[in-house]
Parts: C-alpha cells; structure tokens; sequence
C-alpha cells in the first residue's frame, strides 16, 4: 500500500477537497482525453448539457437544464447489503409503524377526511408515507403497495373546491400551514412516477393555482412554510417539468420571495439542525430560475457555515442536537435522525443540480458513517440524536450536555415523534439516486452499491445494469451491461473526492485515462450485451486532524471512517415507559412485541491514539470474511478492522450529565501503558469514538484534567 502522510484539516472542507472553483462547477472542462479501441474515454467535471435527454424528464426551458436526471421509482432494485436493509426497514418499524404510530390511525384521521377535518393532520402521516411508499415500490411488497394506497387514494380524494388539499391546519394567526402538504406533495410525486395517475397533476396544479390566488397576509405567513418553503418550491418545479404553466414560475418566485433569508453571508437564519439540512440548499433550487451564480453559490456557503462552526467532526454531519450553540461544538453533541436523512436527500438534490460530485461524497459519508448507528440493525428502534462520539445510549436526560432533555439517545420505536416517521425516507432515497440519466442520453453511476437498474440511452435502447460490489468496504465495482442490441451512449463513473489512482477497463482492457478525484469518468462507445466494466477505488489509509477540535484525530480508509470498537450491552426496557413528552401510540401496539434498549458499553472507551510515522505504520488493516447475512453494520459482522496503538486517559470520563467529557487539547499526557486496540467502521457501530485525542508517555504533553462528576 502507498505510503501517505497524515492529512491535516482545519474541518469539513475537506470533504469537499476535490470541488472545483464555482467557475468550474457552472462550466464543462474536460481534463484529459483517450481511446481504447472503440471507446472514447475522458474525465469532466460533470455531463454536458448542451443536448436534452429524449427520455427522462429534466428542468423544462427557461429553468437551467438539469446536470443529472433522477430515474423514476423503482428503477433501481437494491442487492447485496442495500437489498438487506431496505427489507429490514419492510420488516421493521417502518413497514409496521401503522400498528405502533397514533398519528397513523385511519379511523378520525384528517388525512383521510374529504373536508380536512379530523385528528393527526400534522406532519407525522406525510413524513412517513414517502418513504415508506418508495419502499413499497421498490421491494415490490403487495401489502405496503396496497397500505400506501389508501392513503394517496385518501389524499387525492380530499381535495376541496378552492384547491387546497389534506388537513385544514392552520397557524395561530389564521393562515395556512402549508407545512405538512410540502412533504406529502413528495410522496405524490413517488406515486405519479410509479403509476401515471393523472389524478396527481391535477391536484398539483389546481393546488398550486390555490396557492398563487392567496392575498399576501394569507401567503406562506406561518412559521414553518417560511423556514421549509424550499420544498414546495422543488414541487413547483417538478410540475412544471411536466405541465410548462407559466403561472407555476411566477409562483416559485414568490414563494422565493416570502421565505426567510437563506443567503446571509456568514450566517445562517435557523441553527435547527433539521432546519440547516434541508433548507441550505434552497438558493441553489431557486437559481434554476433565476440563473444567478451566487444563489447557486449561497448554498455551498450555508453548506460550509455551519460545518465550520460546528461539524469539526467526522461522519459528514454536525453538532445540532437539536439546536447548535455557541461553544457546543465537541464530537460528543450530536445530530437528529431526521437531519441525517434531510441531508442525504438534499447532497442528492444538490448533486442534480450542479453536477459537482462532492455533493455526492458528502451523501455516501452520511449513509455509510453516521446513518447506520441511528438505528438498530434489525431497524426496530431509533434514537432521536446521534454523535460522532457515544459512549452511552440510553434513558437518561443528558441536558445540557445535549441541548434536548429527555431520552433522547434511547433505541425507542414509539418515541422521537419527528424522526420515527421522517427516517423512512433514508435509504429508499438512497437507493432512488444511486444511477442517473444524463442530458446526452447516458447513464451515470453516482453513488456505489450493489443493485440493478434499467435505462433508456443513445437511441432509446433499454440497458440493463448489474452492479456487483461490496463497496464500501472493497475497492472494486463491477458492472455489466444488458441490451436487446448494440448501442452507443456515454456511461459516465463517478470519481469520490478521496480516490487519487482510479483505474478502468472495459471487458478487461484498460481505458487509459488520468483520472482525477471528484470529477467523472466518461466513456463513450458501441456497446454491446455483454460488456463487462471494472472500476477501481483504491482506498488508503488517512488521518485527519480537526485542529479547531483541539487537534483531535479520525482514521479514514477510503470512504469509511473508523471507531473504537466498543462492547455493547443491550439492555431491554418498556417503550411505553421512556418516551419523549410528545409520544403517541395506538393502545393496541405491544410494547413486548416493540422493546425500546439501552447501550450500555461493556470495555473501557477513554483512549487516546498513539501515531508514528504513516498511517501504515501506524494502522494494521484486516480484511475479514464477508457476512453471511449480508448485513455489514455491526460490531460482530464488519468486515474491516484496523488495530491500532493507545493508551488510556483515566482522566477522560463521563461527566455529570453522563456524556463523555469534552475533548481536550492533544498530544494528551497518558502514563498508562501502549496496548493495541482494535477500530472497526463507524456506521458499524451504536458506542463510539470516533475523533480521537492523541496520547503521548512525553511529560510535556498536555495534563488532562478531570471534569468527572
């Protein structure tokens, strides 16, 4: 393995290491150029989008033309580990919540009611149907199809004469809250993808006309609409995509106009951290219409604001649990379950947008880092908050270590309102823009996994795509092409910011081209059934240093970050018993059936690092035997570690809100002796540490001192 120093970073920037200047981004610059045979092979920034795709609905004129067009639902059929927890999530607490979720009742439910009227008419019904409804479709379940009509059907059948639609949820002072039919305006869109009901762009329409007709003090004039308005503005779009009414644009550019400002320069409006993940990103929708380099710009701002404040951290999130403040900012605090979604939806949308595959990277360290710890693997439990460092997850109120009181930490499946119905949509969206068509009737890989997809290209040639990996824990990608007859398209490769020496062949020749991290591959040919192409991802080893962090330390391989590995307790207790204060169920759901846990660790956690020379040397890697049950995710079944050397801090203990203690500055003085510890990757665990103190035997080092209680 090639020998590298350690990376030092002053933070998230990182991440996006290999994003071009906005001048590159918003331009087409090939950087090199070769053939192979047949095959034209070069490296861009991103796909051209002189040409318009013939087969897939992209940014209709005068919107600027999409980078990268989503597939519609149930493209894309998820293998390997991805197929294994979108079943788990069928089997789990998602694909069940009806029994469990009160706000999921039928009987009285405004959701289902044709005047609006009725009970659980918030956002709890909408944030779960669409996940749950791409889930369906995706898995192809007859029963979660069925279930997931009834309440389109219900929907679609409560729109009034006026246009508006579902619950008649009104804000304290009388107007709309058009907050809650933003996100089912989502799951319509799923469903019209899925079944060409035109039932969905006549509601849209005669919704949206409602929305265009309302008085200015009746307009967007309730809290959450004008934090979250970004959302009904990307519906605006797709239905104008489908339709072309110009009204819909002159509505856009209102909502744009009523929202809160999301373009302050070194600041944010909202340091909600649900709020930050999904709203950054509304500037850069709104610059399809106004083609405005620094709204498109804004967003990468916002993007950077808060990770350079708050997410000097490692797992791609930041501190926001549930609010970042000042002086909040160690590896300890911790970010909602629904942030982490919101984000990995928005690095999808971003990437769409501007093509810039950083967008992408960011989403993969989401959902392979910090994601897969918010639940249990069987996904029958969340927590509300997760962190980057955890050493306890459990019942305990940890305010104000944590800004949330309550037990916020504890695996329940009938607390955490928001997140219990908002996580649905996680890995479905995850798997929804793994492929992408191009404006040049190609087909990108944009995000690594295991599946199966089928695209329309060149000439309307149906390809089928196998994708066979165990990415991202191997370094090899293969895929294979399926067609009736040969055809020439582009099939462009995504090149992570991370990787420095990709390489590729196609049907075992290599394609020689000098690829460039962050950038795509594009290889052009007459290709024929059959073709086989082999992408590699060699991954090294990297620490990076988050000096604003008190040069604390993480260890990267490739896209994967890597934590102590600590023994979990899993302890059972009643959900009914140790919710937050706004819980509901059915008072038929079991909680024997639906246990909430508490982690308890079993091995000591309070280690410090003992670096020397590279990360080699440093660092042993170990491949281990892939599980049998496909499932890679737990402490038991990763199938990487790394042994590394360290010493205890006994100083470095929970402090009185039964946190781990905050960092202090490294080298830490440690007098303890150098034992090998084993790292295991950070999605695989629910206890970790995961940014380390460095520990050094050299008296001169920093004392820690006790903050225990």
């Amino acid at each position: 393995m090639k020998r590298r120093d350690f990376i030092k970073s002053t933070g998230s920037l990182i991440l996006f290491a290999g994003t071009q200047s906005m001048s590159e981004v918003l331009g087409q610059t090939p950087a090199t150029t070769a053939s192979s045979g047949t095959a034209s092979a070069s490296v861009v920034n991103r796909p051209s989008v002189a040409p318009t795709n013939k087969f897939y609905i992209g940014n209709r004129a005068p919107l600027v033309p999409s980078e990268l067009i989503s597939l519609p639902v149930n493209s894309i059929q998820p293998a390997g580990w991805l197929k294994v927890i979108l079943e788990r999530q069928r089997d789990g607490m998602c694909g069940n919540l009806t029994e469990i979720s009160a706000w999921l009742q039928k009987d009285g439910n405004a959701w289902l009611s044709k005047d609006g009227e009725g009970q659980y008419g918030w956002e709890e019904v909408p944030y779960w149907l669409r996940g749950y409804i791409e889930l369906a479709y995706v898995t192809n379940d007859p029963q979660l199809i069925a279930e997931s009509q009834v309440w389109i059907d219900g929907v679609i059948g409560s729109q009034r004469e006026n246009g508006d639609f579902g619950p008649n949820t009104l804000g304290k002072n009388g107007a709309r809250d058009f907050w809650p039919n933003m996100l089912m305006l989502f799951a319509l869109q799923s469903y019209h993808e899925y079944s060409n009901d035109p039932r969905v762009l006549a509601l849209m329409t005669k919704y949206f006309q409602f929305q265009h007709d309302l008085p200015d003090d009746k307009f967007f004039a309730t809290r959450w609409p004008t934090i979250r308005g970004g959302d009904n503005l990307y519906s605006v779009y797709w239905l104008y995509n489908r339709t072309g009414d110009a009204f819909l644009l002159d509505l856009a550019t209102r909502i744009d106009r009523h929202l809160i400002n999301w373009r302050q320069k070194g600041n944010l409006p909202r340091w909600h951290n649900v709020d930050i993940a999904e709203c950054f990103r509304e500037p850069a929708t709104y610059y399809l219409q106004s083609k405005k380099p620094e709204d498109l710009q804004c967003s990468y701002d916002n993007f950077h604001e808060v990770r350079k404040r708050y997410g000097q951290v490692p797992g791609g999130m930041f501190g926001g649990d549930e609010n970042c403040r000042p002086g909040y900012s160690d590896p300890r605090q911790c970010i909602e379950t629904c942030g982490q979604v919101e984000q990995m939806f928005s690095d999808a949308i971003m990437t769409q947008i501007t093509g810039d595959t950083s967008w992408a990277d960011n989403c993969e360290n989401v959902a392979f880092n910090m994601y897969p710890a918010a639940l249990t693997a069987d996904m029958r439990a969340l927590r509300y908050l997760t962190a980057p460092n955890q050493v306890a997850s459990d019942s305990q109120n940890h305010k104000p270590g944590i800004n949330d009181g309550g037990p916020v930490t504890l695996m329940n499946p009938f607390s955490n309102r928001c997140c219990q119905h908002n996580h649905s949509m996680g890995w479905p969206y995850f798997n929804k823009h793994l492929w992408m068509a191009t404006p040049d009737n190609g087909a990108c890989a944009v995000v690594y996994s295991a599946c199966e997809t089928k695209i329309k290209v060149g000439d309307g040639t149906v390809v089928g795509f196998t994708e066979d990996t165990h990415y991202p824990f191997e370094e090899n990608i293969g895929i294979k092409l399926a067609m009736d007859k040969s055809t020439t398209f582009p099939l462009y490769l995504r090149i992570p910011g991370w990787c420095k020496n990709a390489s590729l062949t196609v049907n075992g020749q290599n394609v020689v081209v000098t690829s460039e991290p962050g950038k795509f591959v594009r290889v052009e040919r007459e290709w024929q059934n059959g073709d086989a192409v082999a992408l590699q991802l060699p991954m090294e080893l990297s620490v990076r240093t988050w000096e604003q962090n008190h040069n604390s330390v993480s260890v990267d391989y490739g896209p994967l970050t890597f934590s102590l590995k600590i023994g979990e307790q899993y302890d059972k207790v009643d959900p009914t018993k140790t919710t937050e204060r706004d819980s509901k169920w059915q008072a038929t759901a079991d909680p024997v059936k639906w246990p909430a846990f508490e982690i308890h660790p079993t091995s000591p956690w309070n280690y410090g690092l003992v670096l020397s020379g590279s990360p080699e040397e440093s660092f042993q890697l170990t491949r281990l035997p892939w599980p049998q049950d496909d499932y890679p995710f737990t402490p038991e079944s990763a199938p990487l570690q790394l042994t590394a050397k360290a010493q205890q801090i006994p100083e470095w203990a929970l402090d009185r809100t039964g946190l781990c203690a905050v960092l202090q500055d490294s080298p830490a003085f440690s007098a303890q002796p150098v034992q090998a510890v084993t790292l295991i990757p950070m999605g695989a665990t629910r206890l970790r540490i995961s940014a380390f103190p460095t520990a050094s035997s050299d008296p001169g080092a920093h004392h820690w001192q006790p903050t225990s209680a």
